[in-house]
């Protein structure tokens, strides 16, 4: 009964005689490799050196795939965001209606028709930005688009309420949302 852990282990069939001989051969190794007194042999100092070496080149190699990853993702979100806006974009908008909107604290300019132009202020469009010029698209398709870059969608506060005080006396006088000038 003095059998060893491999021997037993072979006869259960859960190791094969190669794997065994393998396993033999790394515990022959590793006490050869031991010293007199017991302690490991010294490593090799270009041993050490080249696998410090490896490690870096591997941790470089993920980086630069990361970066690559993340190049190629930014791409891929400015494709969709391109084919979104050009898919639904309204086509027939010039008209006689001057709309100003803000970009970047810059007051911009589009000419559109009285429809699109009550569409705009009721909230049902959303102007975004294709390369330098700006499309009009559908409410929803500003949203999806926003969730991918909310730098491509410019923000229309529809729902702008003048503080009124009370004392006011032209409070009874309201002024038309859709006056034009």
């Amino acid at each position: 009964m003095a059998n060893s852990l491999i021997d037993q282990l072979k006869k259960t069939g859960l190791v094969d005689k190669s794997k065994a001989q393998k396993v033999k051969h790394g515990q022959y190794k590793s006490k050869k490799q031991k010293t007199k007194k017991g302690e490991p042999a010294q490593l090799d100092e270009a041993k050490i050196l080249a696998q410090k070496a490896q490690a870096s080149k591997v941790e470089r190699d993920r980086q630069i795939n990361q970066q690559k990853q993340e190049e190629a993702e930014s791409k891929a979100i400015a494709a969709q965001i391109i084919q979104m806006i050009e898919t639904s974009r309204i086509e027939d908008r010039d008209g006689e209606i001057v709309y100003n909107f803000t970009d970047a604290n810059v007051v911009k300019r589009i000419n559109v028709s009285e429809e699109i132009y009550k569409h705009l202020m009721s909230g049902r469009l959303s102007i975004v930005k294709l390369g330098e010029g700006y499309e009009l698209v559908p409410r929803p398709v500003a949203e999806k688009i926003k969730q991918r870059d909310a730098g491509c969608v410019i923000d229309i506060d529809h729902d702008v309420e003048l503080e009124e005080s009370k004392d006011d006396p032209y409070a009874d006088y309201k002024i038309p949302d859709d006056l034009i000038w």
